[in-house]
């Protein structure tokens, strides 16, 4: 029984399927994208991403370990040069498995399993899609509607401003007038106050000339 045993044999011995990989493998560092089936595909990318891991450290004991897996030197060369330095700053996730449909024949189900980041046209896409963006848009569109709202509210500020300019003045004019009602009203006093002083003296006067 062979439980708990997830690894594909794909109908082969080990030798056969170890041998297998290894060439999948070096054909895909060298080319960036194999076509086969799904099946062999899963396995591969099981069987080369932790090469490509220790690839972005190109110490001697790696070089050491990963050439028991490719034991190919043109191989080596490539993935330790142009492959590192391309996936450098990617933490894991280095293929990517494109299915495309059933072969005539035996009716397997075929992909293409190809690097992430030699595919030139899908980076390009994804570029485009990160500097352009839906969101943005609605975003200025709501900033536009926003700006015509303070626009069309603006107007009425500076009539309210206006009513209180011209308001303003009519208050001074009244303070302005009201000390000119209050001058003549003094004058009239002094001229009752003397009008009393002359008929004190009338009457004073008159006794005497009595």
């Amino acid at each position: 029984m062979r439980h708990g045993k997830k690894d594909n044999h794909l109908s082969r011995t080990h030798a056969h399927r170890e041998a297998m990989l290894q060439n999948m493998a070096t054909s895909l560092i060298m080319h960036k994208r194999i076509e086969t089936t799904v099946a062999k595909a899963k396995e591969l990318r099981k069987y080369v991403e932790p090469i490509l891991t220790r690839a972005k450290d190109d110490t001697y004991q790696n070089r050491r370990v990963v050439y028991q897996y490719l034991n190919n030197k043109e191989t080596m060369k490539e993935l330790f040069g142009t492959v590192a330095d391309k996936i450098a700053s990617r933490p894991g996730g280095y293929t990517r498995i494109i299915k495309l449909g059933n072969r005539l024949g035996d009716n397997a189900e075929t992909c293409l399993i190809e690097l992430v980041d030699f595919n030139e046209t899908l980076l390009a896409a994804a570029a485009e899609k990160a500097t352009t963006k839906t969101r943005r848009s609605r975003r200025g569109g709501t900033r536009r509607a926003g700006g015509e709202t303070t626009a069309a509210a603006a107007p009425e500020a500076t009539t309210a401003e206006a009513t209180v300019v011209e308001e303003a003045p009519v208050a001074e004019e009244v303070t302005e007038t009201a000390p000119v009602a209050e001058a003549p009203e003094t004058p009239a006093a002094d001229a009752s106050a003397e009008d009393n002083q002359t008929d004190a003296t009338s009457t004073d006067e008159e006794p005497k000339q009595s």
